[in-house]
């Protein structure tokens, strides 16, 4: 019998350790973590063998394969014991993409890849198709193969690391939104090592099949000629009407085939701001080529309610906004967040910092931000970017702090935004957590 490993005991673990199972595997999970009791509960009820706190060497280098978590670096000891003895280690997507028929939609980029997931999901679920998230958001899909779900399309936000261990896998339709500087701590600090990692959301394409690209991501259009794959190209842009979809006097125009030529102004975009115009063209464009009418499109564009903590409206306090965006967890995500403000910023930034350069922010900062609260233990970086830049700097080690400073800070007319550029485990367990004690702090000033 095959021995299957699987390394880190989160859903995605999980999910594949379950389906493992069902498919006859001998299954031991390693996590070097504390297993929630759920999980603990779930696996021994299906009789498979777990570790919790460590990782036993002599027990994982026994494997015939090796299912890893995307938290899970390269440098880690176990995975490069692993790969000095020559063991196969792959992504739960890659496991899980082995046992069905059902058709994809792949996701991924720098920013906006969980808001285009969402929204393609919604379309294709709102005509009436049979479809299911998976990947970052939503169930693991290797846990829903293993439940015996019958689903017509998997709608999939990937990761790079997801990507990263992912060989055979072949994304039927793939969006790649963008990609600016991320992650770098995970890539040797070089940017093109995190590119090339994004650009294989487009590995075993034939024409066939289709990847829709932004062709005003200066990134993206420059790496191109350089990335071979035989997959049917779509462009978005704000601009070029030779796009299959672009923008014209407050219009999206979307034909991604001879069939389709909607037309939707974007004031009526339930998702406000430039950085989501383009998620919707990319899943209109997704829509379409999964059979969806332009009506259907249409119709389900103006029911969409995206996830939380992006741009989240929480409450208006003495006539000051405060807004949730505390997913952006990169330089590139505050700028959109930024660039979409109207009124006076103030700003809450900081966390565990991924190589950013803040530099690209400066404009936009200058014209549009009265005060920054940099939130988090090490806030040296941060400050330094913008002495000089914005006229009141302060820190603060706790949400609560936080908003009382803002509170202080901002007048009514102005914006409270949490936009941090950075993740969020200094201080937090999660940007979700971050977000959540935020809308909190907030809503218990408003009291």
């Amino acid at each position: 019998m095959e021995k299957l490993i699987i390394l880190g005991g989160g859903e995605s673990g999980v999910g594949a350790a379950l389906l493992g199972k069902a498919k006859g595997f001998d299954v031991f999970l390693s996590d070097s973590g504390k297993l929630s009791d759920a999980h603990k509960q779930e696996l021994e009820q299906f009789g498979i063998r777990y570790e919790e706190g460590k990782h036993t060497e002599e027990l994982i280098l026994s494997a015939t394969e090796v299912v890893k978590s995307p938290g899970i670096p390269e440098k880690a000891p176990i995975v490069k014991a692993l790969r000095a003895k020559g063991i196969n280690i792959i992504s739960e997507i890659e496991f899980a993409g082995r046992y069905t028929n059902a058709r994809t939609i792949c996701i991924t980029g720098a920013n906006g890849k969980t808001t285009t997931t969402l929204l393609t999901h919604h379309l294709l679920r709102s005509a009436g198709y049979k479809a299911e998230l998976a990947g970052n958001v939503g169930t693991s899909l290797a846990r829903q193969i293993a439940a015996g779900n019958q689903a017509d399309w998997y709608v999939i936000e990937l990761s790079s690391f997801q990507l990263d261990g992912m060989y055979d896998f072949k994304a039927d339709i793939a969006i790649l939104t963008n990609i600016t500087p991320d992650h770098l701590d995970r890539y040797e600090y070089k940017f093109e090592n995190y590119i090339r990692s994004k650009f294989r959301i487009t590995q075993n394409q034939t024409p066939s099949e289709t990847i829709i690209l932004n062709a005003d991501d200066p990134v993206t259009t420059e790496w191109l000629p350089q990335m071979q794959f035989d997959g049917n190209r779509l462009f978005v842009s704000t601009h070029n009407n030779t796009s299959a979809a672009y923008t014209s006097n407050g219009i999206l125009h979307v034909k991604a085939t001879d069939k389709n030529n909607l037309q939707f102004a974007a004031d009526k975009l339930t998702i406000k701001g430039l950085h989501n115009i383009y998620n919707a063209m990319q899943a209109c464009l997704a829509a379409q080529l999964a059979g969806l009418t332009d009506e259907q499109i249409a119709n389900a564009l103006t029911t969409f309610v995206n996830a939380s903590h992006r741009l989240e409206y929480v409450a208006t306090v003495d006539g000051v906004d405060y807004i949730d965006d505390s997913k952006a967890t990169n330089v590139d995500s505050a700028w959109y967040a930024l660039e979409c403000q109207q009124k006076p910023v103030v700003w809450i930034a900081g966390g565990t910092d991924k190589g950013n350069d803040y530099s690209t922010l400066n404009d936009l900062v200058k014209s549009k931000v009265k005060a920054l609260v940099c939130l988090g233990i090490d806030n040296a970086k941060l400050i330094k970017a913008y002495t000089g830049i914005v006229p009141q700097i302060v820190e603060a080690r706790s949400m609560e702090q936080c908003i009382a400073q803002c509170h202080q800070l901002a007048q009514s007319g102005d914006v409270v935004l949490l936009s941090p550029c950075c993740a969020s485990f200094d201080l937090f367990k999660s940007y979700v957590h971050r977000g959540n004690l935020f809308k909190e702090s907030v809503l218990q000033l408003k009291k």
